[in-house]
């Protein structure tokens, strides 16, 4: 069988499966990470949501020959270490809101927030009511006004980015004008 390495929750690790294999599959019952959850299979439910390269996206509909050894993969085993912290603070506004009932989908609904909140603020907003209405994760217990409520909370605690300070221009070196005639020709009669 083919070997496939990428990088897992910040460690890079190598599994020995088909191509075809998907990658919730290999997640789940491979490495034993049991976060990202089975629902459809088709990449519909959300419930496999996880970052692939700090973008969200559906294991359940990626074989794993589509995984470049250069992948990072985070899952919400990995999260709390994107920020150094024990829970990620999107995981914190979700207990403190207490939006959990039956608990299925959370890992892919925070997985899904914290990609969205990353989202925006790349492009210097805050999310909005129409980002929250265009979130596609089923739940089936129905707590999406808890949802929205924890995203726009965790959003307000997640650390935002620190922005790389642009490298000043270099000046251009003063270049000595070259003189007129003039300047040459009244500094030799001087």
């Amino acid at each position: 069988m083919p070997l496939h390495t990428f990088i897992l929750n910040g460690k890079r690790v190598s599994v020995d499966v088909e191509d075809d294999v998907r990658l919730l599959w290999v997640l789940r019952d491979v490495l034993g990470v049991d976060g990202p959850k089975y629902g459809c299979g088709l990449g519909v439910c959300q419930a496999c949501t996880s970052h692939i390269n700090g973008k969200a996206f559906s294991p359940c509909s990626v074989p794993v020959s589509a995984i470049r050894s250069s992948d990072k993969i985070t899952t919400i085993e990995g999260l709390p270490a994107t920020v150094g912290k024990e829970l990620h603070p999107m995981q914190e506004a979700w207990l403190e809101i207490d939006v959990a009932q039956c608990g299925y989908c959370q890992p892919g609904q925070i997985m899904t927030a914290v990609a969205l909140v990353n989202e925006v603020r790349a492009k210097r907003r805050n999310v909005t009511d129409a980002d929250l209405d265009a979130i596609r994760n089923v739940c089936r217990c129905g707590t999406y006004p808890r949802i929205r409520e924890a995203i726009k909370a965790g959003e307000a605690r997640m650390p935002k980015a620190k922005r790389k300070k642009a490298k000043p221009k270099a000046k251009k070196p003063k270049t000595k004008r070259p003189k007129h005639k003039r300047e040459t020709h009244k500094a030799k009669a001087a």
